[in-house]
């Protein structure tokens, strides 16, 4: 293996012009779906005079829209450009890449124990974004 996960993370990203805090707004309104930046300041712990700026940038880079919430006009609702998936799955695809290539270098007893911990992992970090999502109005 070439370079560790998070290298090859932050190589990726690199390469798409991104900061991290931009591709991790991304990834939140990827997961999220539809929302506001208030509820991406919120998310991030940033104000939202920041993450309207980053917001501003990805906007203007042609991976989010903005459209007008149909409950109150003032708010604006921040959606995925198609570019922006492609995007996103392509960073994805790189992640599912590197955990093929790590799981050859494991024994079946290794495989099984990593899958484990995988599992658990991923149901301490989905009851966490639960606890921190910022609530619906």
């Amino acid at each position: 293996m070439s370079r560790s996960w998070w290298s090859g993370w932050r190589h990726f990203t690199r390469n798409t012009g991104l900061s991290m805090p931009q591709f991790s707004i991304l990834m939140q309104v990827y997961y999220r779906g539809q929302c506001g930046i208030s509820d991406i300041g919120e998310y991030s712990q940033i104000t939202n005079a920041a993450a309207s700026q980053l917001v501003d940038k990805l906007t203007q880079g042609g991976l989010l829209e903005r459209t007008e919430d149909p409950n109150d006009r003032r708010v604006k609702q921040l959606t995925l450009t198609k570019k922006a998936r492609a995007l996103i799955d392509t960073g994805m695809n790189e992640r599912y890449r590197w955990v093929d290539e790590l799981s050859t270098r494991l024994n079946a007893d290794q495989r099984r124990k990593f899958g484990e911990a995988l599992t658990t992992m991923n149901e301490v970090i989905r009851d966490m974004d639960l606890d921190s999502a910022p609530k619906k109005r």
